[in-house]
Parts: structure tokens; sequence; C-alpha cells
């Protein structure tokens, strides 16, 4: 009996690319490299973007098994925690963009359908999923799959803007008051949703989504799988571990994939009593 494919919500490929010349797609990474190398092939397939560059410590002499030749690798210092992103993303980001936006890409969030691009996305300097805890009207958004100004990253970048981790907290909750005072504009809660998907908002019918949890249903299982036994850091997946199983089990070869799931959960766990700590572990998420 021949099992049906599981393509998830992603659109078949196509030869006519969406043209965002005003847009530069960026990520950065100093683990699971080759998944956020691959969110950034998924974007580009389907976006025609000004730029797409990878921000990662990989040597230079080693290129990466891209199969895109638009992407672009930067090499910078590895970046040996969370904290580390932030302060990259809000003090040096800015420097390396030379459109008037940049879409932020995380190795579990990329463009699902590009069809579903709006052009009023590029009326706000910064767009992102909702925070479904925020009841305050402050709730855009998420970084990991985010839409920024570049006279937005530049101000974080400013003596006035009070940078610490998480930046997207930093950006949209600490500063916020600060950069609309300089003249930056948040998207409504409406617009968001219809841009990103993650604990608000749903996959179906927005633009890109971000978090690990939405990656099965996005991509489909089996694909899901393929990224899953390329990631070398896997501790942001332990909220949602039940539900990642749920979903592999579903599929063929699920004894296969559970046991993997499982031995691989073990080994993690047992390397994490042996490693000693050098740095705080962070409290919400983990080394993009």
């Amino acid at each position: 009996m021949s099992v049906m494919p599981d393509y998830g919500l992603m659109p078949p490929p196509s030869p006519n690319r969406l043209a965002l010349p005003q847009v530069t797609i960026c990520a950065v990474s100093s683990t699971n490299v080759a998944a956020t190398l691959r969110a950034l092939e998924m974007s580009v397939a389907q976006i025609a973007f000004a730029e797409a560059i990878l921000f990662t410590h990989a040597n230079r002499a080693e290129p990466l098994p891209s199969g895109s030749p638009d992407i672009r690798v930067v090499e910078i210092e590895r970046l040996n925690s969370s904290a580390a992103y932030s302060e990259f993303l809000l003090a040096q980001l800015a420097s390396h963009v030379r459109t008037s936006h940049c879409l932020i890409v995380q190795w579990d969030g990329h463009v699902i359908d590009a069809a579903r691009w709006r052009p009023e996305f590029l009326d706000y300097d910064y767009i992102g999923a909702r925070w479904p805890q925020f009841a305050d009207g402050r709730d855009v958004g998420n970084g990991g799959f985010s839409l920024r100004s570049h006279r937005l990253m530049a101000a974080c970048g400013t003596s006035g803007f009070k940078r610490h981790h998480p930046e997207d907290l930093a950006i949209c909750r600490t500063n916020r008051t600060f950069l609309e005072d300089e003249g930056m504009s948040f998207a409504p809660g409406g617009l968001a949703d219809e841009f990103a998907a993650e604990r608000a908002g749903d996959p179906a019918s927005s633009f890109g989504y971000h978090g690990v949890f939405l990656m099965p249903r996005v991509l489909g299982a089996d694909t899901f799988w393929e990224v899953y036994r390329t990631l070398d850091e896997r501790s942001s997946l332990k909220p949602d571990f039940a539900d990642l199983f749920k979903a592999v089990r579903a599929r063929p070869f699920s004894i296969w994939r559970s046991i993997t799931m499982i031995s691989i959960r073990l080994s993690d766990a047992l390397r994490r009593t042996r490693k000693p700590r050098t740095s705080l572990p962070c409290d919400r998420q983990n080394i993009p």
C-alpha cells in the first residue's frame, strides 16, 4: 500500500518568484546552522530579495552546502549564548543591511507562502507574530520571523535605546515608547496575524511562521524529520516534545523515528548533566 506524501502547508515550487527589492533577508546563527540555511533557502525559493545573508561563525574555507547561489555567508564571531544573538541583532545587524527593510528568519521560522505577502507590511517599522500573553495592546511581536525597517534597526544601536535580551522584547516592550517617540510604528495585531503565526495566528493563512511546534504542520512530518536530524542544539524542543513526537509517529517508519527521538533526547540530557555551564541559561529562547 502506497503512502501519500505529506507536503504540509508549503506551496509547490514556482518558477516565478515574488520580487522584493526593498527587503534583505537575514539569519544569524551559531547552532543548527544547516537548518538555518534551509530556512533561508525555502524563503529565497519563493522570493527574490535584494540580498540574502547568513551570519555565522562557519569557516569560509569550508563552504556551507547551500543549494542557492543567492545566499551570501558572512563570517562573525561564534555566538555562545542567546544573549549574544540579541546583542548582534541590536548593535551590529543594521550596518550590514542596505535596504529599507530586513526580514529576519531562524531555523524554525521562514516564509510559508509568498502569495500571502501584502505591500502594507512595509508601511510599518516592525511586524512579527502576536504575543497572546500580553493584553495591553503591545503584543507585536515575536522576532524569530519579523520584518524591521532599517531606521528601526539603526535606532536600536543608539544611546537612548536600552539594549537587553531577548531582543524582540527589548524592541517591542521595553523600548517601544522610545521608538514611537522617534517616529517608528508597529503593525496592528490583525495585520501581524496575516504576516506570521506563532502562539497566535494561523499558519494556514499567514505569510510566514515561527516555532518548532508548528514545523510538522507547515513542512509536513517527513520534511520536519529531515530537519530534525540535522539539529545540533535541541533544547528549544523540550516544551513541545510530546506534540512533535506524536506528529512523527503518525508517518511511515514511526517506530524507528520514535526510538531515534527518544534516544537523542536521552543523549542530550546526559550530555547536559556532564557538561559544565559556561553561561547562564536563557529563560525564554535558546541560542539561534
